[in-house]
């Protein structure tokens, strides 16, 4: 069994209050889950608007599947999801 754990520091421009960080956060976590079939929640940064640490897990049998599903998400999310700004990312597998 292999797992696969990408770690992802956010910027969200245009956020200025914790309710919208969530109203941008939590559709951005169901789709995660809806279309990459993983693990999405956020694990830091918390308490500040305009930034957000989220982590991305998956688990398979074969590493270079596992390392595949958490690229294609966060190409995903730079491609697609304009309202958050990836400004470092962390993947680690087990």
């Amino acid at each position: 069994m292999i797992i696969g754990a990408c770690t992802l520091h956010l910027y969200l421009p245009g956020v200025f209050s914790l309710k919208e960080k969530r109203g941008v956060l939590k559709p951005l976590l169901v789709q995660l889950r809806r279309q990459f079939e993983v693990a999405a929640a956020e694990v830091g940064d918390q308490d500040t608007w305009q930034s957000a640490e989220i982590a991305v897990v998956a688990v398979a049998n074969n590493a270079g599947h596992v390392y595949a599903v958490l690229d294609k998400a966060v190409r995903w999310i730079e491609e697609e999801y304009r309202a958050v700004e990836i400004l470092e990312r962390a993947v680690e597998l087990r």
